[in-house]
Formats: C-alpha cells, sequence, structure tokens
C-alpha cells in the first residue's frame, strides 16, 4: 500500500441544516446503535473544490468544472479567438471523441473537464476551423459522423482528455461513461462525517406576517417548521500524494500545491445549506494530519460509543480526547504510529505529535511529507 496522508478533524457546529434528504431534513445515519448527524462525502467536496477557485489557492487553469454546459463553454472561449457560430465546429469536434450534444448544446450527463482540456479543445476547433465549420448531421451516429472528421483532427482530439493537470479532478476523480478512457481515480477519499454523540430531530416552528396586513387580518400569513441539529462532528479524509502527482502528470510543484490546497479547503469549508437562516459558521477545534505507511486509518469507531456530555466539559473536548485514545490503541496494534501534526484548541490531544498554531502551519507539514515520500521515490 502506498503511503495516506489522513486529516482528522473535530468540529462543533451550531444550530443548522448543512446537507438535507429529499424530504428537507438533515442528513443522518445510525451508527453503534444511535442516530447521529451526518454530512455526505459529495456535501463536502463541493465546497472544497470552490473553495479552491474563490481563494485562488491554485490556479484557474489547473481546476475542473462539472458542468453539461459545454457547447456555451467553447463558444465563450471561440468568440474571443474570433470565430463567431461556432456550434457545428463544436459538435464536430466532440464528435471525434464520441461525444454529442443535445439540441440545447448540452452534455447527456454532467462532465467533469479542466479548464485545460476546454482550452486545448477551443484551440482544436480555431487551428481545424475549414474542415470542422460544416453543417452537422443530428441523424448521424457519433460512429458515422466521427468517420468523415480528418484523421489528424480525432487522433488530436483523442488526446486532449488526459486530466489536464487539473487539481480537483487528481484529487476526486472522475467518470465518462461514454468515455472511459478519460476515467480518472480519485487519489483522496472523503467519509461522510458523523457526530460523534447522539442527536434527536429538532424542529423549528415559525411564522411569517404579511407587512400589507390590515388591522383586521390577524394572525400569520404563513406557518411552517424546518428541522434542523446541532452536533460534533467527526471528519475524516485520506490523500494518496503518490497517486496524485501521477494523476497529474508527475507535476511535483502542482501536486504539492494540491497538498496544502486540500488540507486548508478541508479544514475551512463545509455544505451550505439553508446558512441563511442559521449561519453556522463554527472552524474545527481540532485539526489532526498524520501519515500512514502501510495503510489508512479511519477513528470513527472511537465514537461507536456515544460521547455523553458533562457539565463541565465541552463535547469538543471529549470528543478530541475519546479520538486520542483510538489513535493510541490502534497504532499499537497495528504498527502505524505514523508522524503527527495538530491544531489543537481544545487542549484535550495527548496522543504525541508536533503543536502548530496556524493551520498554513499545518498544511505546510502535510506538504513536507509529501515532498519527501516524492524525493524518497528514487
Amino acid at each position: 500500500m502506498p503511503p495516506f496522508i489522513e486529516i482528522h478533524i473535530i468540529q462543533n457546529i451550531a444550530p443548522s441544516n448543512l446537507n438535507r434528504d429529499d424530504t428537507g431534513a438533515p442528513k443522518d445515519a445510525i451508527f453503534g446503535g444511535f442516530r447521529r448527524a451526518r454530512l455526505s462525502s459529495q456535501a463536502q467536496k463541493r465546497p472544497v473544490r470552490r473553495f479552491f477557485r474563490e481563494s485562488r489557492l491554485i490556479a484557474p487553469q489547473h481546476l475542473g468544472l462539472r458542468t453539461k454546459k459545454v457547447m456555451a463553454r467553447l463558444s465563450e472561449m471561440l468568440l474571443t479567438r474570433g470565430r463567431e457560430a461556432p456550434d457545428n465546429a463544436i459538435r464536430q469536434a466532440l464528435a471525434a471523441i464520441h461525444m454529442k450534444l443535445d439540441d440545447k448544446g448540452e452534455a447527456q450527463y454532467l462532465l467533469f473537464l479542466a479548464e485545460d482540456e476546454l482550452a486545448r479543445f477551443a484551440d482544436l476547433i480555431d487551428r481545424h476551423w475549414d474542415a470542422l465549420n460544416i453543417e452537422a448531421d443530428g441523424k448521424k451516429s457519433k460512429k458515422d459522423a466521427k468517420s468523415t472528421l480528418p484523421k489528424e483532427v480525432i487522433a488530436e482530439a483523442s488526446r486532449i482528455l488526459d486530466g489536464g493537470r487539473a487539481a480537483d479532478i487528481a484529487l476526486f476523480g472522475r467518470m465518462l461513461a461514454d468515455l472511459p478512457g478519460a476515467n480518472q481515480d480519485a487519489a483522496c477519499q472523503v467519509a461522510h462525517s458523523i457526530s460523534t454523540h447522539a442527536v434527536e430531530r429538532q424542529f423549528d416552528y415559525f411564522t411569517a406576517v404579511d407587512d400589507l396586513a390590515t388591522p383586521e387580518e390577524s394572525g400569520a400569513a404563513m406557518i411552517d417548521n424546518v428541522e434542523f441539529n446541532s452536533a460534533t462532528h467527526y471528519r475524516y479524509a485520506a490523500l494518496d500524494p503518490l497517486k496524485l502527482l501521477a494523476n497529474l502528470q508527475g507535476d511535483e510543484e502542482l501536486a504539492l500545491a494540491s497538498v496544502r490546497a486540500f488540507i486548508e479547503a478541508f479544514a475551512c469549508t463545509l455544505p451550505s445549506g439553508k446558512q441563511n437562516s442559521f449561519a453556522a459558521h463554527n472552524p474545527p477545534a481540532f485539526v489532526g494530519v498524520v501519515l500512514r505507511q502501510k495503510m489508512p486509518i479511519n477513528l470513527a469507531n472511537a465514537f461507536e460509543q456515544p460521547v455523553f456530555p458533562q457539565r463541565d466539559r465541552a463535547l469538543s473536548a471529549l470528543s478530541v480526547e475519546r479520538l486520542a485514545h483510538q489513535e493510541k490503541t490502534l497504532a499499537q496494534a497495528y504498527g502505524e504510529e505514523g508522524p503527527w501534526a495538530v491544531l489543537d484548541l481544545t487542549g484535550a490531544w495527548d496522543a504525541g505529535g508536533t503543536a502548530v498554531v496556524k493551520l498554513a502551519d499545518l498544511a505546510e507539514w502535510a506538504a513536507r511529507q509529501a515532498a519527501e515520500r516524492y524525493a524518497a521515490r528514487g
């Protein structure tokens, strides 16, 4: 097994409904026989990707876009090159990789494409404009449409979907149903977070009054309720730095920047459900990063028996204490006593490691561990 860089977080979140199910209720799970608050893996990944873009931790050309609107994006790029009405050319170019768009110019499913891949497609279309800008026959099959294209266009187009050295695609992977050769296995695994303690469903009953109501019109114009909870979460992710480097085509500088960015983004972000109503902006009380040599270890079983509140102790501190005990137990049993670096605001962590006072220092420590693994490859 390759080495893994893990991030472990204990985070108390105020009353909120960050990640809802199909009924509008906060997602939950039964763990250890008790109901726990839950944040799905998918809901945690999207804000990480947005944080990359908005914080500029990763250059825009090294990020991906998840979209059906391929035609619109390529049209924007081609218009800046003076190519007007590029729809036919775009359809022909995409036919070279068996990608067909509907009448609105959208793909049949969400695509996760690198900005660099889209830019190279725009460049391909621009350079082969005359050969591609012909009326497309919507009745043709993908195979027939491809057969009418110049061989050099087909060959070049088939090489474009290589991941584009996009950090988020390299981290989280992608699957393109019609293009299995462009699939990429994720370098990062993100667990569904769970509360370290049992939770009960809570409801906020609320009313709204019509501002233009007459004195005779008493009472509420609207009555409703919304479900919410408040919980201390355990969050976990495992990153394979060697897989990340391979996904980024051997670009060590970009791989190290991606490690730093992921540590910061994962710690700083949460799903955004109903934040205008709850404003639960609560950063973690504990962020720990560890290098595992043999296998990743999710410490969620520290909370199989729920943490119970104590009058004079915060749930966050009790949870960190339980986490440290689980780490010491498993590290000794399985010989995985890897180096830790911790940002601990609770003072309850007693499992050793390098203490840091800033999240940026923790991200830099993780990047150094990855750099040492890259150097050790010989």
